[in-house]
């Protein structure tokens, strides 16, 4: 956020904000001064972000009041959760907003850490010994960040309910798929009413046709990545894989179009859409999406859309590369607000320390969207006292 004190002033007046909303789910005068200084050195920039560093930061001789706030005070890490989601829907709130899921892992050594095992991470692109954590990430117009999180845990450990006990997980806490989490955080969100227009995963979520029925039933939109091995039902037949709908398409029926800014500058390929179940509700459509490289015109990416009629085909490509703003989430949480920072090992303590940092990160997107808000207005012409509708003449 800068290193003037202008900045330091802004960052630390909002987090005090952002901690007003959260402070009575406390009972006691020290967890609620622990909540804040933990928040406040997870966005310090220290080049690690440990127990002693963070204890460091906050006046503390050592990090025994930090450790008590993550593992032994009682408090309700969801509780908090609600208020840090409250906090980002009343500063970014957006009725065209995408929810995004996908999941991230965190690099642990060791057997004890709740869900830990060698498993897949995409976070180092390989299998490795981690604890995976499947997120929602809010995209709207003024930001991103994160509104809700789960631990996975997967069968080596809610198999042995004597080691999720040591770990603090209790026993009602079964196995789930990283879908059956995805759709809780979905439903939850749909639930209490945050406003949303689309919704959007990557293909190890959006393969499921279970979820994406649901999300039909209930009229929400989406854009889910799929495998080239997903079928749909067409015309021609009610198993249709997606990737032969493409095979033999016209060329000019391929749009080349960016789907937002990358790493290295725009993310362009060629789009193209064909419809499926043609029989439904008229003011509803579905389509199949494919993206293909331009440089490697073999590799093809499928999406499965739900959306109203009118849709065009660059709205369909807008949210489908929205999907990079939730990776964005992960990158800018781990790097500048602790996401991955954490000492904890017990399953309150792992919901406890990620709910801390994701309301950080709400507190530095709401800043930035602030600052962006006034270079705009900065740099915008003033207004005349003729001036007319944005729209009246278009």
């Amino acid at each position: 956020m800068g290193g003037d004190l202008a900045d330091v002033r802004a960052w630390a007046g909002e987090l005090d904000a952002v901690h007003d909303r959260f402070v009575h789910r406390f009972s006691r005068t020290e967890p609620r001064e622990s909540a804040f200084a933990y928040m406040r050195g997870l966005i310090a920039p220290l080049e690690r972000k440990n127990g002693w560093t963070l204890a460091e930061q906050a006046g503390h001789a050592a990090p025994d009041r930090l450790h008590r706030l993550l593992n032994r005070i009682e408090w309700e890490a969801d509780e908090v959760l609600d208020d840090v989601r409250d906090y980002v829907v009343d500063n970014l709130g957006d009725p065209d907003a995408v929810l995004i899921v996908d999941d991230t892992g965190f690099l642990k050594k060791g057997t004890r850490s709740a869900g830990v095992q060698r498993q897949y991470s995409g976070t180092a692109g390989r299998t490795e010994n981690c604890q995976v954590g499947v997120f929602l990430a809010y995209a709207a117009g003024g930001g991103r960040t994160l509104i809700d999180r789960r631990l996975y845990l997967p069968t080596s450990w809610t198999d042995d309910r004597e080691r999720c006990r040591r770990a603090g997980i209790d026993d009602a806490v079964g196995f789930e798929t990283k879908v059956v989490m995805a759709k809780k955080m979905v439903r939850r969100a749909i639930a209490d009413k945050i406003p949303f227009r689309w919704v959007t995963a990557d293909a190890a979520y959006g393969f499921s046709k279970g979820w994406r029925h649901e999300l039909e039933q209930a009229d929400v939109f989406h854009v889910m990545a799929t495998t080239r091995h997903d079928t749909v039902v067409t015309r021609w037949a009610l198993d249709h894989p997606v990737h032969d709908l493409f095979t033999g398409l016209p060329r000019q029926k391929w749009k080349r179009r960016s789907c937002g800014n990358g790493a290295h500058g725009l993310r362009v390929f060629d789009w193209a859409r064909v419809e499926v179940r043609p029989w439904h509700r008229e003011d509803r459509r579905h389509w199949v999406l494919a993206r293909r490289s331009v440089r490697r015109p073999e590799e093809i990416s499928y999406y499965i859309a739900y959306c109203p009629a009118g849709t065009t085909l660059d709205e369909l490509i807008q949210v489908a590369g929205s999907r990079w703003a939730v990776e964005e989430c992960f990158q800018t949480a781990k790097q500048e607000c602790g996401l991955d920072d954490y000492q904890v090992r017990r399953y309150p303590g792992w919901h406890r320390h990620i709910t801390l940092a994701m309301a950080a990160h709400a507190c530095l997107t709401v800043l930035r969207a602030r600052e962006l808000d006034a270079g705009k207005a900065e740099t915008d012409p003033p207004s005349s006292s003729t001036s007319v509708s944005p729209r009246s003449d278009a």
